[in-house]
């Protein structure tokens, strides 16, 4: 509680905090609620049984430790064509279940916001992008609206400048390279690796205006980022949006700084023995950590195939997070290299849900094979180590062009292809590229040794962020202070407008 004062119970700020139910959104806007509960803020996180369930466990550690902090359940209605039981929408969500989903959860909330507001008495909220209708919520009762956006700011003004510029329409076939305008740094992309709602308008394309442009009418933004990482554009994308902007990054160690914390959310510790006694028999650096994401399973099984062997193949050791894959020849061809790989000790498969946290920060890990998801790109940026980046989907193909031209921090394996969400695309990524790929990063090389130095110093910046007087801590302090200054706005309108 570095600067939250004693206070009543009537002058304590109250936030509201709606996450979204993707992996990848729920977790880091949580943990942010968290953050903003650690500082004084009471807090109500409202969501499904089954989100809840995911991070529950780390709820009820902070309520215990003297944080005002409480889940509160909604609950979906029978909607037909909706799974009974079905609340997140992952990589095994079908588009259609997806959207019921997504749109039952949309009315739920806005239905039962005005109860929602009345029992909690919120003095601002905090939700995810994708619930753009909360902006006008917030503003009927008269309460600033914080949003949360997922991503980088660097993919964010890219894909603005795609936007404004449309400068891939200005190119004759996919893999034709063209310049990105209007940014700090001259980036280079294919068509091949920009989201197709640029290249076709879609319903997402419609989505993401509505985020935009409710963005544009909030008070202001959070992003899991810090200075030092980005800098630049984070002071280039306050221009484009016109709003104030936060930092509140690196989330994941700010908020388990607990070694306790970092085992699990809502999981149990019966896969940690297996993993941890064999990274610690391994050497410092001596092993590369292969995961993509929540989405870990979205390859062909031919694609399965070449990672396997170019993981085989590369001469060193490996840890690969391989997720749920269905019966059949793929499953079969993995389980019989886990056999293989197992007998020589050269690696060490996981099934499903991973412990990231613990397997960056064991010494053993040397290096991260990433599908440049933001989640991971921070906690590897945090943990010091250098990537190999993969990149699939979203904005991910942006996030390879920061890392490894712009902060020079990862070696990339050569996808050149972005697919649709859950579609395993055209492309399949030889095990030749894969192998070459991860002995550059762990081959002990000149390059991959300035790599290393690279990371390591933006390890450091990422550690200083979140300390007292750091560039997160102050945008985290500032933030809250204009809350307040709001609230007490709203009791005697004499007090002066917060400054950003």
């Amino acid at each position: 509680m570095e600067f939250s004062g004693v206070e009543g119970e009537s002058e304590k700020l109250k936030a509201i905090f709606l996450p979204f139910i993707t992996p990848s959104h729920l977790v880091p806007v949580v943990d942010i609620a968290r953050i903003f509960a650690m500082h004084g803020v009471d807090v109500t996180i409202i969501t499904t049984p089954e989100n809840a369930a995911v991070f529950q466990s780390s709820v009820d550690r902070d309520a215990s430790r003297g944080s005002s902090i409480r889940t509160h359940h909604v609950k979906l209605p029978h909607v037909p064509g909706l799974p009974e039981g079905v609340e997140t929408i992952n990589l095994s969500t079908s588009r259609d279940t997806a959207s019921i989903l997504f749109e039952t959860l949309t009315k739920t909330l806005q239905t039962q916001f005005p109860q929602l507001f009345h029992q909690f008495k919120p003095d601002f909220i905090v939700s995810d992008m994708f619930y753009s209708w909360s902006v006008d919520a917030a503003a009927e009762f008269g309460i600033p609206r914080l949003i949360y956006v997922g991503g980088t700011y660097f993919s964010h003004c890219a894909m603005d400048s795609l936007e404004r510029f449309e400068p891939h329409k200005k190119v004759d076939s996919e893999d034709q390279s063209f310049l990105i305008p209007g940014l700090p740094y001259n980036l280079q992309m294919t068509r091949s690796q920009i989201p197709e709602r640029f290249k076709t308008p879609n319903s997402f394309s419609y989505l993401m205006k509505r985020v935009k442009e409710s963005e544009k009418r909030s008070y202001g933004s959070l992003l899991k980022s810090f200075y030092a990482f980005e800098g630049p554009y984070k002071d280039h994308y306050r221009e484009i949006m016109g709003t104030k902007i936060g930092n509140v990054g690196p989330i994941s160690s700010w908020v388990n700084r607990d070694a306790s914390d970092k085992s699990s959310r809502g999981h149990g510790k019966e896969v940690e023995e297996g993993w941890l006694s064999w990274l610690d028999s391994k050497q410092k650096g001596s092993v590369v950590y292969v995961c993509f994401g929540s989405m870990k399973n979205n390859f062909s099984g031919t694609q399965i195939a070449e990672i396997a062997h170019g993981l085989e193949d590369c001469g060193h050791d490996f840890i690969w997070v391989v997720g749920k894959i269905d019966e059949g020849q793929s499953k079969a061809l993995v389980e019989e290299f886990e056999k293989r790989v197992e007998a020589s000790k050269k690696g060490f498969l996981i099934w499903g849900w991973a412990p990231q946290l613990r397997i960056l920060e064991h010494p053993a890990v040397g290096g991260v094979v990433t599908h440049c998801g933001m989640n991971t790109v921070i906690e590897t940026v945090d943990a010091g180590l250098p990537m190999v980046t993969w990149p699939l989907f979203a904005e991910q193909f942006f996030n390879e062009r920061l890392l490894v031209d712009v902060l020079k921090v990862a070696v990339e394996v050569g996808a050149k292809e972005w697919k649709t969400w859950g579609d395993f695309g055209n492309e399949i990524v030889g095990r030749e590229k894969i192998a070459k790929a991860i002995d550059l990063l762990m081959g002990g090389g000149e390059e991959c040794e300035e790599v290393r130095r690279r990371v390591k110093a933006l390890s450091e910046e990422a550690k200083k962020a979140i300390q007292i007087g750091g560039s997160s801590y102050n945008s985290l302090k500032d933030v809250i202070q204009q809350m307040k200054t709001l609230k007490l706005q709203k009791l005697n309108p004499k007090v002066e407008e917060p400054v950003a």
